[in-house]
């Protein structure tokens, strides 16, 4: 049999991938018990590739970049398909909804509550905008190049990746492909503060690629991400370094925190393009316990040995959604144009 490397490679492989068997239903999920199993110790996963196979002639894809779920269970998808932007899933892997801004760099995805309403931030990475909008698609706010900073003398230097919103409704836009600065907004929109660039230094980012409100120690602070450094880096809400996390061998796509754990896809463990990405799952003290897709996680002089791809579960992760089951769905970039993968809670 060929291997994934092969297959994917394959232009007409991936497209057969992505026009591949119909969604599974919940229940058809629960009682496939052929299904590979991954994780390691309490985090053990059935993987399901096929959960949100659609036809592409009807609702296609490209990039599959991030995804959330909102309070009535619905699983909303990030696509960077001018068609829909926007791909809307039950729980089953069936699409109830499709809607697009004709964005054609949708990468960041975050969901946010006021008010008793929910509302997305989502970033376009091509023509250097964020918005926020309702779950159906109306756009409340729109944001441009931040021209209040001099560094960003041009559009193409603002290439946002991610959203994170504070407590009080300020939202902070890391822009991961462009000059790797933090920008702080107020909800209205209004420049607060920025801080972070390009470098190495404690206060500097390599592709801040995620940002995160992270809320466990019982304080508001901020989870960043150093991807080409192999970090995670903890910041003050005020944009004060508080703490490096390194992960050796992890290119860190943006931290998703369920409970007291944090989540994340790692997009490339080794080298770019070779398909040798996983998940990883930490515990509140930063310790990777799980690696779906990968291998059993090690340290040695409490540092993380780098971690080693199963090669088969994944192309190119680039998001998590964990749901109340503590269900996991993948969406992935540059994989054949693939729908996400569900991994089922063993």
């Amino acid at each position: 049999m060929p291997t994934r490397r092969k297959f994917i490679k394959g232009s007409a492989a991936a497209l057969a991938l992505a026009s591949s068997t119909p969604a599974f239903s919940i229940a058809k999920i629960r009682h496939s018990k052929n299904a590979p199993v991954v994780g390691h110790g309490a985090h053990t996963y059935r993987v399901h590739k096929s959960w949100g196979d659609q036809d592409p002639a009807k609702i296609p894809v490209r990039d599959c970049h991030e995804m959330v779920q909102d309070r009535s269970g619905r699983l909303i998808l990030l696509t960077n398909h001018v068609k829909n932007n926007i791909i809307i899933y039950d729980r089953s892997g069936k699409v109830t909804d499709t809607w697009t801004l004709e964005t054609p760099g949708a990468h960041g995805l975050t969901i946010v509550d006021e008010g008793g309403e929910q509302f997305l931030f989502i970033t376009d990475e091509r023509i250097n905008k964020v918005y926020k909008t309702t779950l159906d698609g109306r756009v409340l706010l729109k944001l441009d190049y931040p021209t209040m900073i001099p560094a960003y003398t041009e559009a193409a230097k603002w290439k946002p990746t991610e959203v994170a919103v504070a407590q009080n409704g300020d939202f902070y836009v890391a822009d991961g492909y462009g000059l790797n600065y933090i920008v702080q907004y107020s909800p209205q929109g209004e420049y607060i503060r920025h801080f972070g660039g390009q470098g190495d230094g404690d206060t500097e980012f390599q592709c801040c690629h995620g940002v995160t409100l992270d809320t466990r120690f019982g304080r508001n602070e901020l989870l960043i991400t150093s991807r080409t450094k192999n970090e995670f880096k903890r910041f003050s809400l005020e944009g004060e370094h508080l703490e490096t996390i390194s992960l050796p061998g992890c290119w860190i796509c943006r931290p998703v925190i369920k409970g007291d754990e944090l989540y994340f896809a790692v997009i490339v463990s080794k080298e770019w393009f070779s398909y040798d990405g996983m998940l990883a799952i930490l515990d509140k003290n930063n310790k990777v316990v799980s690696l779906p897709g990968g291998s059993e996680p090690g340290y040695e002089n409490g540092m993380l040995v780098p971690p080693i791809s199963d090669d088969v579960t994944f192309m190119n992760p680039h998001d998590v959604c964990i749901d109340n089951d503590l269900n996991i769905y993948v969406p992935q970039w540059y994989s054949g144009r693939t729908y996400p993968i569900m991994l089922e809670r063993v």
